[in-house]
């Protein structure tokens, strides 16, 4: 483990403590079976495209870690852009949803096709909180989350990242900087436009 990252994004500030890597590309913290959804319950999908203009598709399955909810933002076999869902019923109706709009940050900032930085490394984890950011500015502002759906959210976080064997310092690190971007006014459209301005992608 080592210490906070701070990076400022114009006017937002991202915290994060290195090693934090719950919700990634390869994968997002899951719910506990006592918080599950029903097979039937799973969240709407989300419209998702990326910087390039192009549609992303949603995959779901239950492959994955047992009792895990996971996304994971790739292109597939084919290059088309896509986001697999593993295992959703294992989670609450809210933290899917988070699951979901993380990974199209992923693509909506051109993570995907950028080459991948160092795991827990500054890039890497500044990548992670701007995804936790535009996520959950988009349930607030397209969804109506309040603070009810909020507190699922962060809750179901905090528990699966002590689950997982996170230690407070960086549970509580994660939070405030979604609890920050939930308070901002600012809206998740703002954040993809300057991060894509910032590395000179094209801007839809």
């Amino acid at each position: 483990m080592t210490g906070i990252v701070q990076i400022s994004i114009g006017r937002t500030v991202i915290v994060m403590m290195a090693a934090l890597v719950v919700a990634a590309s390869t994968g997002s913290a899951g719910a506990q079976q006592d918080n599950a959804a029903t097979a039937t319950d799973l969240a709407v999908i989300p419209e998702c495209s990326n910087n390039k203009g192009e549609q992303v598709q949603f995959s779901t399955t239950d492959r994955g870690r047992p009792g895990l909810a996971a996304g994971m933002a790739i292109r597939d076999g084919s290059g088309k852009p896509v986001v697999i869902r593993s295992n959703f019923s294992a989670a609450p109706r809210e933290f899917q949803q988070f699951i979901d709009r993380h990974e199209c940050a992923h693509h909506q900032t051109g993570d995907v096709d950028r080459p991948v930085p160092p795991r827990n490394g500054p890039e890497y984890l500044r990548n992670e909180s701007i995804s936790d950011c535009v996520a959950i500015r988009r349930l607030r502002d397209e969804e109506g989350f309040g603070n009810q759906a909020f507190d699922k959210v962060t809750g179901t976080l905090r528990t699966d990242m002590a689950k997982i064997g996170f230690p407070e310092s960086s549970i509580a690190s994660r939070i405030r900087n979604i609890a920050g971007c939930f308070k901002n006014p600012a809206s998740a459209r703002d954040l993809i436009r300057q991060v894509l301005q910032e590395r000179g992608l094209p801007v839809q």
